[in-house]
């Protein structure tokens, strides 16, 4: 029987357990979108995770969604970005960069620039800006011309991300931002070649997959789905067909693997898994929060056909989560207050299990 422990070779990488610490968003970055010596410290004391994905990196400018991100378009960014995977690496760890263009989830208050998504149709809900959260604005409605380049912008960053060290990168497809909006039905109005049709809907994903894999090879490059979730009101009308459909280009471009947020029924989830013949990372979802993030449902998705299962908020607090799994500690409280407020205090400053005597 598998085991969350068991190693696993994924593209060119052995990881020594499934264990994969999901993307978070810690808003810690520098002006100018530099990675800082605490991200360092922070990925570094995680490194024992089978992989690291870490947080969201804007591929431009105008793809920032969040004040106080990282970026990945600069040659300042990557050299910033560089101490960091060295920390991973030198602790043995190894990490993706998460590419993730905000699409219509960003303020022009943030970036001096108009959001711009697939169609003008505003995002439901606040944005954090750097005064605080706003309503999200309209988005100008990318004109037909103009899609290739923000699909390229993830190869570009996906160079950057090679260059900067990082052993590969996941293309962010989940959680109502760029990829995500083309896949909608609600925040994708478009009537030429990326609206409409399922097809159509899944073309600049695919586009952008594809502009990643001839960037930096197909073992190198991931993606991370939400499949029927409604975040920041993006809809997707007919999630079977439609990630089904996208899975099936995905696999013929060969991408080291799927990423799939429980967002959907399991049964749903499962049509997937059939759908997708390669490597399937699932992040699973836990009703009592990450201190209920144990290995029951770990062990559940590794037995119905996953090979990797990720964790989010229980390693922000439990930097020594895969020892914690394998010998049943305590998994740690986290304080919410200090996900988004800077600084080292909740960051930094959570620790390895103490034992007592």
């Amino acid at each position: 029987m598998t085991t969350l422990f068991d190693s696993y070779r994924l593209g060119d990488l052995t990881l020594p357990n499934r264990v994969v610490m999901a993307p978070m968003s810690r808003v810690r970055a520098a002006a100018g979108g530099l990675a800082t010596p605490s991200m360092a410290t922070y990925y570094a004391q995680r490194a024992t995770a089978g992989l690291i994905v870490g947080e969201g990196v804007q591929p431009s400018l105008i793809g920032q969604s969040n004040p106080g991100t990282p970026g990945l378009h600069t040659d300042e960014q990557v050299a910033s970005w560089r101490p960091v995977t060295a920390a991973v690496h030198a602790n043995g760890g190894r990490i993706f960069a998460q590419i993730m263009h905000g699409g219509r989830v960003s303020h022009p208050d943030t970036t001096g620039l108009q959001p711009v998504g697939p169609s003008a149709v505003p995002g439901v809900g606040d944005v954090f800006t750097p005064t605080g959260p706003q309503p999200m604005p309209v988005p100008r409605a990318l004109e037909t011309a103009e899609v290739p380049e923000h699909a390229e912008s993830y190869a570009l960053a996906a160079r950057r991300a090679v260059d900067a060290g990082f052993d590969g990168v996941e293309l962010h497809g989940a959680n109502g931002y760029l990829i995500s909006q083309f896949l909608s039905t609600n925040a994708n109005l478009r009537t030429d070649r990326y609206g409409g049709s399922v097809a159509n809907r899944i073309r600049f994903a695919v586009e952008a997959v594809s502009a990643t894999v001839d960037a930096v090879g197909g073992a190198r490059t991931g993606i991370r789905l939400s499949p029927g979730a409604k975040f920041w009101g993006v809809e997707d009308a007919d999630v079977p067909e439609l990630y089904a459909a996208l899975l099936t280009e995905l696999a013929r471009l060969e991408v080291a693997y799927v990423h799939l947020e429980a967002t959907a029924d399991e049964e749903v989830l499962l049509g997937l898994r059939r759908a997708w013949p390669g490597t399937l990372i699932m992040n699973p979802v836990y009703p009592m929060g990450p201190k209920q993030a144990g290995k029951g449902e770990a062990d559940h998705w590794l037995g119905l056909g996953a090979e990797l299962i990720s964790f989010g908020r229980a390693f922000i607090a439990n930097p020594d989560l895969v020892e914690r799994l394998r010998t049943a500690l305590p998994i740690a409280p986290v304080d919410e207050a200090t996900y988004y407020q800077g600084g080292d205090a909740g960051y930094l400053t959570y620790s390895a299990y103490q034992h007592t005597a």
